[in-house]
């Protein structure tokens, strides 16, 4: 079997980046939310205000995936948090250990960032990846619900008279 390496991702990555996210998305049955083209992924991940950073995990010379990240804040730890965007790694190369050593990157980075929480979110049917991340020695956080305010509804908020 192959080495599987990581590595920071680059501008160059940015149409793989989004092959791949459009890939996550069928797997979520949500490819129809996926808006950004190749020019986004380059700008939002590789631009000089990007506060998004991105890794490539590799099986020999061959990409079988990626994980975005960002820092986050937690004011209860009075410290910044690593926050896992997307992991996704190709249903081929699924087993052999590349999304396991992909988190464990990430929590290396967490660690040596000093970071006081490491953080993601998976959808409630995805049951691989809950067996997955329970198997690891995450716990999931049931007592918060997450919210979303995005398109229309986010653009007539904002422009709402208090």
């Amino acid at each position: 079997m192959t080495a599987v390496t990581i590595r920071p991702a680059n501008a160059n990555d940015a149409a793989l980046i989004l092959r791949f996210i459009t890939e996550l998305a069928v797997y979520e049955k949500a490819e129809h939310c996926v808006l950004a083209n190749e020019a986004d992924i380059q700008a939002s991940l590789f631009g000089d205000d990007s506060n998004a950073k991105a890794l490539i995990c590799l099986q020999g010379d061959t990409p079988i995936g990626y994980a975005v990240y960002f820092y986050n804040y937690s004011t209860w730890l009075g410290k910044r948090g690593l926050y896992l965007e997307d992991l996704y790694i190709t249903p081929e190369s699924r087993g052999i250990g590349a999304g396991k050593q992909m988190l464990q990157h990430l929590a290396r980075t967490a660690v040596a960032e000093g970071c006081g929480r490491f953080e993601w979110s998976v959808l409630d049917w995805n049951t691989p990846a809950i067996e997955f991340y329970d198997s690891i020695g995450a716990q999931p956080q049931n007592e918060w619900i997450g919210y979303r305010m995005d398109g229309e509804r986010l653009q007539a908020f904002a422009a709402k008279a208090n």
